[in-house]
């Protein structure tokens, strides 16, 4: 079997989101016993629990939803670049021992990561981001999607969003909160398709990534 490493965190109540997100809660609707064959949860979350994609939505108003993007950016050959220790924001110059010559193809994603060890039960308010340049110089080189280990490709305490607007204006997506720990630097295939929420601002995803054959 072709090994797979799964890239994103536990999702449960301990999960850290952004201050003042909605936290995870689960509670039995039914539960196992002489009346009952099954146990049925609900669950309370935000979508952006966990690894998960944006929505143009998130950052734009009256902009499509998770439901309504192509599913094409979230799945297919991509890179994984280390910068760990880059911060606050990533340049290109903590990605270029990764980049092909100019005459090479780059794959069309890119999952940055950033942490030696992801804080998978604690919101870290000085996460890396990207600085705007790089999600540019990014989209020059063909790329459509870009990925990165920590909880947004802003800064935790922007009010601008400025990365995000660049994801906008150039028209790509976006993968945060992977736990990328345990992978080396290389070319994969990543699959984490987003659920099908035709009215919401982002989707959890189960991101794994497969070894190119």
């Amino acid at each position: 079997m072709t090994k797979l490493w799964d890239i994103s965190p536990p999702v449960n109540a301990r999960s850290p989101v952004f201050p003042g997100d909605t936290e995870y809660r689960q509670v039995w609707g039914a539960t196992i016993g002489p009346d009952c064959p099954v146990n049925v949860s609900a669950i309370t979350l935000s979508p952006h629990t966990g690894a998960h994609a944006d929505a143009p939505l998130h950052y734009e108003a009256g902009a499509a939803t998770i439901g309504e993007v192509s599913l094409e950016p979230f799945l297919g050959p991509c890179r994984v670049i280390h910068a760990i220790g880059a911060g606050p924001l990533v340049t290109m110059d903590h990605l270029a021992h990764a980049l092909p010559p100019a005459a090479a193809p780059l794959p069309a994603r890119v999952l940055v990561r950033t942490y030696a060890k992801a804080p998978i039960d604690a919101f870290d308010n000085d996460c890396a981001a990207f600085a705007p340049a790089t999600v540019g110089a990014l989209a020059d080189l063909g790329v459509t999607l870009v990925g990165i280990d920590t909880a947004s490709v802003d800064p935790a305490s922007s009010k601008t969003l400025d990365s995000h607007q660049v994801l906008r204006r150039r028209g790509l997506r976006v993968l945060e909160n992977l736990v990328l720990d345990d992978v080396p630097e290389g070319d994969y295939e990543l699959i984490a398709l987003p659920l099908k929420l035709t009215s919401a601002d982002a989707s959890p995803v189960r991101a794994v990534l497969r070894a190119l054959a």
